[in-house]
């Protein structure tokens, strides 16, 4: 066992923990995004769903997506994985499945953004199952696995579509069949914002995911040789960067206010648009993408709004528009001399090739990873009489209706009144809102509830 094999597995191996530790950023990102009465549900879930997936890409999504003897949809070898190594590997077998699974893991997670609020957890056990068997490992073995996109030379270093847009799609397909969430919109159409609870949750979830992402695309080299792994890291910084500053700008010049979750989903626009191609473009391609991706994300999320898709973490705008973009974009700005799949670029004369090969890529993984979802979603509606919650479980909030505790106990489980206490604070957050502890408090409940944010409740 050589020096290079052990650097190699270890630098995928930190690759891995990095991506895996994502989920933490996940948790934070989406909690923060949505009401605190969700806020226990969301992490738990998130963490179940992780073992959920873990489990079935050990069992079958390894060997659909490398195994050998496949057909169009996925290959047909190494089910169960027992940690055998391959001969002549310049790293741990053993390593590499651990970071391909990390890579599940996160399209899981990114689908679930489209349940947010709304969805029972059943809904997400069963999902879980379906999406990791049927529709991630698919698109994976076309694009990574030796498939037929990956025979015309499809560009997709670290998963814009493999990972990013396929659970777009999913979340999209959740979106159309579970409805907006209570409350969203108005009889006449518009809609009222329901503001997560916790900024400072969201920013620090998009800081970890900035992190984690080092490993999602540097740690996809592979390997160390050359230290290309650096180049990878500085493009991946590049484009967040970018993002977050255009997107910031946009939101400036258009609402008169510079919007803090704006210019967080556009710095991650920028991470998920460079992870196709931070393998295949220069420094200053990669400030371009970032560029139109925080601009993308700003009115694409609005675009959504409109239509009645309620998208409570922005999913559609930050995985599924970054995701298109991030793929297209290496069939603009692929270089000669990084463009080690497929061609260069068309800004660097090679035409429409690789841009076509793009275009048919994402369509193509779009409409499948959308279609095989909403399918799986459609039937379950039907079996499982429901996707949904019912309204009064909505109303309480989804940490009491299915786990019978809080996610913030001190702030809502102070009295068990929760049909008399909701109420919409002044951070436009709908929850049940606790009721100041007093002596007559305690005797009685009194007849109606005070109009206070849980922050303020906790702070008296």
């Amino acid at each position: 066992m050589d020096n290079l094999f052990l650097l190699n597995s270890v630098w995928i191996m930190l690759g891995a923990i990095l991506v895996i530790l994502m989920q933490g950023g996940f948790i934070l990102l989406e909690a923060g995004s949505t009401r605190m009465k969700n806020a226990g549900h969301i992490a738990g879930k998130t963490i179940f769903t992780f073992g959920i997936a873990s489990l079935v890409f050990w069992a079958v999504g390894y060997g659909f997506i490398f195994g050998e003897n496949g057909n169009f949809f996925v290959g047909w070898s190494d089910f169960f994985y027992s940690g055998y190594e391959i001969e002549g590997s310049t790293y741990s077998t053993a390593v590499f499945f651990v970071f391909q699974l990390a890579f599940a893991g996160i399209s899981l997670a990114i689908a679930f953004g489209g349940f947010a609020e709304r969805a029972k957890l059943s809904t997400y056990l069963v999902f879980a199952l379906l999406f990791s068997i049927i529709v991630y490992p698919v698109v994976a073995h076309w694009i990574w696995g030796g498939g037929w996109l990956a025979e015309h030379g499809k560009q997709d270093f670290a998963g814009s579509t493999v990972v990013h847009l396929t659970g777009a799609m999913a979340a999209l397909a959740a979106t159309i069949l579970l409805k907006p969430r209570a409350g969203k919109y108005n009889v006449d159409g518009t809609a009222n914002n329901l503001s997560g609870h916790n900024q400072v949750y969201t920013t620090l979830g998009v800081l970890i995911l900035w992190v984690g992402w080092f490993g999602f695309n540097a740690g996809s080299t592979l390997g160390v040789e050359n230290g290309f792994f650096g180049f990878i890291a500085l493009n991946t910084s590049l484009a967040a960067s970018a993002g977050a500053i255009s997107a910031l700008l946009i939101s400036w010049v258009a609402l008169g206010k510079s919007d803090v979750p704006t210019m967080l989903n556009g710095t991650l626009a920028g991470l998920v648009a460079i992870t196709a191609s931070c393998a295949f473009v220069e420094t200053w391609a990669s400030v371009i993408i970032g560029l139109v991706a925080g601009i993308l994300v700003f009115y694409s999320a609005r675009f959504f709004e409109r239509r009645k898709i309620d998208d409570p973490i922005y999913v559609l705008s930050v995985h599924g528009i970054a995701g298109v973009w991030g793929t297209l974009s290496t069939g603009f700005f692929a270089s000669p001399r990084l463009a080690t799949v497929g061609h260069e670029g068309l800004f660097y004369g090679g035409g429409f090739t690789q841009l076509g090969v793009q275009f048919m890529g994402v369509t193509v993984s779009a409409a499948y990873a959308f279609c095989v979802s909403f399918a799986i979603l459609f039937v379950m509606k039907k079996v499982m009489t429901g996707l949904r919650v019912t309204a009064e479980q909505e109303t309480v909030g989804l940490d009491y209706s299915e786990h019978g505790s809080f996610g913030y106990p001190e702030a809502l489980s102070i009295t068990g009144k929760l049909d008399e206490m909701n109420t919409i604070s002044p951070y436009g957050i709908e929850t049940p809102v606790p009721k100041p502890i007093t002596s007559s408090s305690l005797k009685k409940p009194p007849k109606k509830a005070l109009s206070v944010s849980p922050l303020s409740t906790l702070n008296k």
